[in-house]
């Protein structure tokens, strides 16, 4: 179901891919929000370029659609240095890591996506690369096995991940710069709406920018995604101007609420109120209840609703708090009182 969810910050196809990466902004001071991090990225990055050494390892973590890969790029870019990118899961074997290591000139980047999900035996021989740049691998089999040691130039690794929990003690350690990726405020989001607007050609005013800003759950992708179909509505159904009146008639039609809710949300919210009593409920279950995956729950669309306080996690499952029932229209019953 989530493929079709205008709300997900994940399930991107290869041309919203370029057109994200065609929106993407190269220097620190045209990248938008996550204030705090940027102040001290500035100044980590210039403060390596003093010593004129590679920036330590940097972990991005944050729910998806944050600007967790942009960010990457950026700092790449303030270094005036290249990067090379790749995920946890495309890396499969010792080969495929060493081959990309093998290829790094001094100061340069490698960037990994989805870095909780790298082979156990990929995430050790990142420990000597990491800390000591150098791995030792063993070529051959039985009486002619033999090690090798490779020296490495000094590179920084950037790993970027929704599940910094999931990351092993060892490998977490060995990152020195640590950064927390934020939700964005709608004034932030705002500025990503006229930004992208401005790249694409809309006229979109401030208000119409505000009106998909706050519909678009703290998440620039889901803001760019929302006004690339409010602008295909506006040209169609409209004179091409997205004005505040014309953005809430496009995202009604594209059932978003003011909130940011879709369908899928809602059906969660309400399955567990009328069939659970609000819950606790588990995980798996309420997968099974609306058709979706537990990770797409549990990455997607579980976060945003735990922000804006509508589900809270116990040690018994989630439950949907009195802010949910208000939300929805439900009267609220307080268990520990009936």
């Amino acid at each position: 179901m989530d493929e079709e969810r205008m709300i997900s910050p994940e399930n991107r196809d290869e041309n919203e891919e370029i057109i994200e990466k065609s929106l993407r902004p190269q220097r620190l001071k045209e990248y938008i929000g996550q204030g705090k991090a940027k102040h001290q990225l500035e100044i980590y990055i210039e403060a390596a370029q003093q010593r004129q050494e590679a920036l330590d390892h940097v972990l991005l973590h944050g729910p998806p659609g944050l600007g967790k890969t942009t960010l990457a790029f950026v700092i790449a870019n303030e270094l005036g240095v290249n990067i090379r990118t790749t995920s946890g899961p495309a890396i499969e074997k010792m080969g495929d890591l060493l081959a990309m290591l093998n290829e790094l000139e001094p100061g340069d980047v490698l960037f990994i996506d989805e870095i909780h999900r790298l082979p156990r035996v990929i995430e050790e021989m990142l420990y000597s690369a990491m800390e000591d740049f150098y791995v030792d691998i063993i070529i051959g089999e039985g009486p002619e096995a033999r090690p090798v040691h490779f020296p490495l130039p000094p590179f920084t690794l950037i790993g970027a991940t929704t599940r910094a929990g999931a990351l092993s003690a060892p490998l977490r350690d060995r990152f020195g710069i640590v950064v927390h990726m934020q939700y964005y405020n709608v004034d932030e989001l705002s500025q990503v709406a006229l930004r992208t607007g401005n790249i694409l050609n809309a006229q979109i005013e401030e208000a119409g920018a505000y009106e998909i800003a706050r519909r678009s759950r703290g998440t620039p992708r889901v803001a760019n995604r929302l006004l690339k179909r409010v602008r295909d509505i506006a040209e169609v159904k409209a004179d091409g101007i997205i004005d505040e009146l014309l953005a809430k008639q496009a995202l009604a039609l594209l059932d978003v609420d003011e909130n940011g809710l879709d369908a899928t949300d809602k059906q969660m919210l309400q399955t567990m109120i009328e069939t659970y009593r609000g819950g606790p409920v588990g995980l798996t279950t309420i997968a099974a209840n609306i058709g979706e995956e537990i990770d797409t729950i549990e990455d997607m669309i579980e976060p945003y609703l735990l922000q804006i306080g509508v589900l809270q996690r116990t040690p018994r499952g989630r439950i949907v708090t009195e802010t949910g029932y208000n939300y929805l229209g439900y009267p609220y019953i307080d268990k520990e009182k009936t």
